[in-house]
Parts: C-alpha cells; sequence; structure tokens
C-alpha cells in the first residue's frame, strides 16, 4: 500500500513537523515496519512529536489480518517509552528539562499536569494514555513528581492498550470497507491524528 504520503502537496522547505511526519509514515512501505512502530511508540511516549497512530494505520490497512499483532507492539513500544520517560524526569529532569521546555511542551502545561497528579494520578494518567492528551508529558511528569511507577505502569498499560487495539479493531473487522476508505483519504486521516495530538497540549489547559 502507498504511504500516501506522496499527495501532500510539497513545500521547498518542508518543516520540521512535516519531515518528522514524512519520515514515520514511510515506514509503512518498509520491510521493517513493525520494528519502526514498535521503535516510534517509544520514543513517541517521552518526546518524539508524531503520535505512532499514524504508521499504526498505515500498517494496519495494508495488512488487516495482522491489525491486533501491530497494535500489540505499539501498546508494549508506548508502555516502555513511557518508562523511559518516567527515568528522564525522575533521574535527569535538571539537566535536560531545558531541552523539552519550551521545545516539546510549555511550562505552564507542566505546572497544570502537576496540579491533575495532586488530585488523582491514575485517572490523569490513564486518561492521557487514551485520548490525545499529550502522554509524553504525563510520563516525565510523573518522574518529577515521584508518581508511583507501578501506578505509571498499569494505567498506561490499559489506556494505551485501548486506543491501538480500538485502531486496529476497527480494521481488522470492517476490514474492505475501512479499508478502502482509509486508503481513499489517508492523508486526511493521518493529519487529523496529527491535529488531534497538537489540539491535546491545549486541551491540558483546560482540565481541573
Amino acid at each position: 500500500m502507498s504511504s500516501g504520503a506522496e499527495a501532500i502537496p510539497n513545500s521547498k522547505k518542508p518543516g520540521v513537523l512535516r519531515r518528522l511526519y514524512d519520515w514515520t509514515i514511510s515506514w509503512a512501505d518498509r520491510p521493517g515496519g513493525a520494528w519502526a512502530l514498535f521503535f516510534i511508540a517509544v520514543i513517541e511516549s517521552s518526546f518524539f512529536l508524531i503520535p505512532p497512530d499514524v504508521l499504526l494505520l498505515a500498517l494496519c490497512v495494508g495488512k488487516p489480518e495482522k491489525s491486533f499483532r501491530f497494535a500489540l507492539i505499539c501498546a508494549a513500544g508506548s508502555v516502555i517509552g513511557g518508562i523511559l520517560g518516567w527515568c528522564i524526569g525522575y533521574a535527569l529532569w535538571e539537566g535536560v528539562k531545558h531541552l523539552f521546555i519550551p521545545f516539546i511542551f510549555s511550562q505552564e502545561i507542566f505546572d497544570k499536569v502537576q496540579e491533575l497528579y495532586q488530585g488523582n494520578a491514575f485517572l490523569a494518567i490513564l486518561t492521557a494514555a487514551f485520548t490525545p492528551i499529550p502522554y509524553k508529558v504525563f510520563t516525565i511528569a510523573a518522574g518529577v513528581f515521584h508518581v508511583s511507577l507501578v501506578t505509571l505502569i498499569i494505567a498506561s498499560a490499559f489506556g494505551r492498550s485501548a486506543r491501538f487495539f480500538m485502531v486496529g479493531g476497527v480494521i481488522y473487522y470492517f476490514g474492505p470497507k475501512v479499508k478502502t476508505l482509509i486508503e481513499k483519504y489517508f492523508d486526511l486521516f493521518a493529519w487529523a491524528l496529527l491535529a488531534l495530538g497538537i489540539a491535546g497540549f491545549l486541551a491540558v489547559k483546560l482540565l481541573r
């Protein structure tokens, strides 16, 4: 299956986000696509800007019969990446925070997550793991504010698995019709996922 990236009009000087998107989606047509999905899911949970959903979507559409396998790979990588984010926050934050703020997320959003953790940390992580809310902020903040690693792992396992298996399940069970629809409007679906990820950063400000 064509990745669909070629259909997006090229600019002479594509931005960083566009180049990251193109690089991510290009793995859908390569033999190492599943490994790339795992790797991207790991790094997206701590610093990478493109959600793994875009590659998961492309791989599932290309091979619907392997949708649940791809969803499992994505969920496992994301949870491991969450642990990595926790370790960064717990052990390295003072030395690396200038690399994250304001380039990956803002101080305002980081402070908002701290407020959420003072309420119900498990629910906050579970919500971020399932929705477009930026999961990476929550994994790193969990380490900074000494949220239990066990809490992070359990909440992440539930939330990320539910999210990615939902994507894989829809394509697996509704097969040809969904595949035809997504292949026809692949760019729209992929960019919509990316837009939801960006909107998630804004949503954090509205949480109470």
